[in-house]
């Protein structure tokens, strides 16, 4: 009967203490998410799952050394910039904007400026320019500066399929991996002469007078001629 009792006892303790821990509330139940069923790739909705094994081809990478001002590169804009180039293979340096040759410097008189050799003296080197989103640069290139702001530099690491791709050119085997350190000196909007129709990226034809997003195009719209004269019918030929 004593052990009963202490049994009753220490179950009484338990129920008391168990009262007295508070009792969490229910976890909302998580909306369910579509996965792919071999990479776990998480799906937007209305996409079905599939089997298969997700690859990447290639991509442009990119690392920002300093931080520009100004408004962000964009499409659509003429490019100012300074480049160096090098094999990701070996490291050998294949073409630099500073490597170009330099303008001398012009005095007043109009004359170049002599060096202590007797040579003319030379001068800064000089960017390059380029029409962003037309095909004139390589496509790691052309898409390398996007977001970049003018005086920022940029190091970029272009895949081959990017670059130059299976026949490569002069200088640079081919299937060449390329690293780029770039910097966005200066950033314009395209001009187009008058009357002329701007074939913008992708091959979109804009008319003149046309506004795009990122601005007007400074060209001037085309005036419609005055319709033509309808020709008055010739008289009929008279009998003989």
């Amino acid at each position: 009967m004593k052990q009963f009792a202490i049994i009753l006892f220490v179950a009484a303790s338990a129920t008391a203490a168990m009262a007295q821990i508070p009792v969490k509330p229910a976890t909302a139940a998580k909306p369910a998410v579509t996965h792919s069923a071999a990479t776990g790739t998480k799906l937007p909705p209305g996409v079905p799952p599939v089997r298969g094994i997700v690859k990447t081809a290639f991509s442009l990478r990119y690392e920002d050394i300093r931080i520009g001002t100004g408004e962000p590169a964009g499409a659509g804009k003429v490019y100012k910039v300074h480049y160096t180039g090098w094999l990701a293979a070996n490291g050998h340096k294949f073409d630099s904007s500073y490597d170009h040759p330099r303008p001398p410097v012009m005095g007043t008189d109009g004359k170049p400026v002599m060096d202590a050799d007797g040579k003319p003296k030379q001068g800064e080197p000089e960017p390059i320019n380029f029409p962003q989103g037309y095909g004139r640069v390589i496509p790691g290139f052309d898409q390398g500066f996007y977001g970049m702001r003018i005086g920022g530099k940029r190091r970029l690491f272009i895949p081959w399929q990017l670059a130059y791709g299976e026949r490569g050119r002069p200088g640079i085997p081919p299937k060449s991996d390329l690293i780029f350190d770039i910097e966005l000196v200066g950033m314009a909007d395209i001009m187009m002469p008058p009357n002329h129709p701007a074939v913008m990226p992708g091959g979109n034809i804009v008319r003149p007078g046309t506004t795009l997003p990122s601005g007007r195009i400074p060209v001037t719209p085309v005036t419609p001629s005055a319709p033509a004269t309808p020709a008055k019918p010739a008289p009929p030929a008279q009998p003989n």
